[in-house]
Order: structure tokens, then sequence, then C-alpha cells
């Protein structure tokens, strides 16, 4: 889900803008692009898998005028490349949808925030818990971070954007039609969930060294 129209107050979009352009001056810190220069078996999958997500985000529905439903695939990308190279992917998406006319470049920041930095950073604080506190087995892998990640990732993400609209909504009945929009949230988590665990299955059976969360050695080898 994203905004399509400025519906949140100005000082909102600004604060959501500076939020997100500092997390991800945090992110590419890291410099990811250092492994993309290093292999490029890698520039030719994380390029397919951006523009994979941008053709996917074409297929939305648009809810209300300011409000557009589609799948966000932020956990499968943090999942395969991390988290900074996932967010990368992300800006690049959001700002192909800047430059065509979809989204009014004030939303930029809030877009960023919602189908970016949150859905990312709770992807990576699942693979946290999984990598440090749950048993080395590829199934607890596959259905937590696969499938169980992507799922609350999405609830995060959209109960952000309605928590934005309760905080900023330029009118009261922007505000109701969030309230409305929250209960489409149980038929799109199924949906990212379904996709990002089957696309992580697909890749953890055939080529689990694309998947840059996930240790072979550490899930397969030592079972």
């Amino acid at each position: 889900m994203s905004f399509s129209q400025a519906v949140i107050a100005p000082w909102l979009l600004m604060l959501c803008g500076l939020v997100s352009f500092l997390l991800y001056g945090l992110a590419l810190a890291q410099r990811p692009w250092r492994a993309l220069l290093a292999d490029t078996a890698l520039q030719h999958r994380w390029l397919a898998a951006t523009v994979a997500v941008l053709l996917m985000w074409q297929l939305r529905a648009q809810a209300v005028d300011w409000l557009s439903l589609h799948l966000m695939f932020t956990a499968l990308l943090t999942l395969v490349f991390k988290a900074p190279l996932a967010l990368t992917s992300i800006l690049i998406v959001n700002l192909a949808a800047v430059i065509t006319g979809r989204v009014d470049w004030p939303l930029l920041g809030v877009n960023l925030l919602v189908t970016g930095v949150i859905p990312a950073l709770v992807t990576v604080l699942i693979w946290r818990l999984v990598d440090r506190r749950l048993p080395d087995n590829l199934m607890v892998f596959m259905f937590v971070c696969g499938f169980f990640g992507a799922a609350l990732s999405t609830l995060v993400a959209g109960l952000a954007a309605v928590g934005l609209m309760a905080l900023g909504a330029s009118d009261a009945h922007a505000l109701y039609q969030a309230m409305e929009y929250a209960r489409f949230l149980p038929l799109l988590m199924p949906s990212e969930a379904f996709i990002t665990g089957m696309l992580m299955t697909i890749l953890l059976v055939y080529h689990p060294n694309w998947v840059a969360t996930f240790n072979d050695h550490r899930y397969i080898d030592t079972q």
C-alpha cells in the first residue's frame, strides 16, 4: 500500500520525509554498492528483482483516490539482499512512481517510510530473532522469516499508514476512509505472506546461496 495524493498535513509529510531520508542515509552508509561492484551475478539478480517489483507495483487497486493497495515485496527483498539493498530497490520503485506522475512528489518520504523502512525493519527484527533465539532448522527459517515475517511486516506497515492518517489527516472524511482501509489488511497479509514464502521456498531449495540472510551450512549441512 502507498499514498497517491497528499491527504496528510504538511508538517507530518515533512517529518516523515526527514525520518525516511535519515534512515535511508544510515542504510546507504553501509555502502551496499560494494557488494554489487564485487559480484556481477548479484548485480543481475538485484536489478532483475528491482524491475520485477517495479512492474508488480503496477498491479494495484485504487481503493480511494489517495490510497493504492498493492503488494510491497519489501520483506522478500530484505531477506534476499539484506536491508540496505532492499531499501535501495524500494527507493528506485518509489522514485519511478513519482517520475511517472502516479504519486505526488511530497509523498515520497511518507511512502518510503510505509513501504520501505517499516516493513524492512520488522523483517530484520524477525530474522534476528530466528538467527539468535530459534533452532537452526530450515523449516523454522522458511516459515517464520518467509511467511510469518512477510505477513507481520504488511500488518505493521498498514497500521502505520492508518496511524499517520489518524495523526495528521487533512480532513475527517479521509480519516474515515483510512479506518475503513484497515479492514483490507487481513486480505493483504495472506497474499504477501504466500508469495514471499513461496518464492523464498523456491530460492532456498534451488539457490540457497542467493539468500543473503540464509546460511546454508548452518541450516542444511548440519542437519
